[in-house]
């Protein structure tokens, strides 16, 4: 299993709005694309900003490249990411799953 991670940060007043777009955009992205296995956006406070993490979990890199593309640590970005976005990763990072206790177990 592998999992991916992306960070960015908005503006503290548009945290609500960039949640609700990234759920329509990013993790809706994310969910439909076959080889997904979980989808967590993070979130947290930090002065004037909201930093969000994307914290995705996958069944191989084969199925992070059906969504991110051949070259798979480039950040997917949305039309309205300029927008919002006040800092953001351009790569995402992707690590091994050596050890998962699953949600209930």
């Amino acid at each position: 299993m592998i999992a991916r991670i992306w960070r960015g940060a908005v503006r503290a007043e548009d945290a609500d709005a960039y949640a609700s777009y990234m759920e329509g955009t990013g993790v809706a992205g994310y969910a439909e694309t076959a080889g997904n296995r979980a989808v967590y956006m993070l979130r947290r406070e930090i002065d004037d900003r909201c930093e969000f993490v994307m914290f995705t979990l996958w069944d191989s890199l084969d199925a992070v490249k059906a969504f991110a593309g051949e070259d798979h640590e480039t950040a997917v970005f949305y039309p309205e990411d300029d927008r919002f976005l006040v800092e953001r990763d351009e790569r995402s990072t992707h690590f091994e799953v050596a050890a998962a206790i699953p949600e209930g177990g």
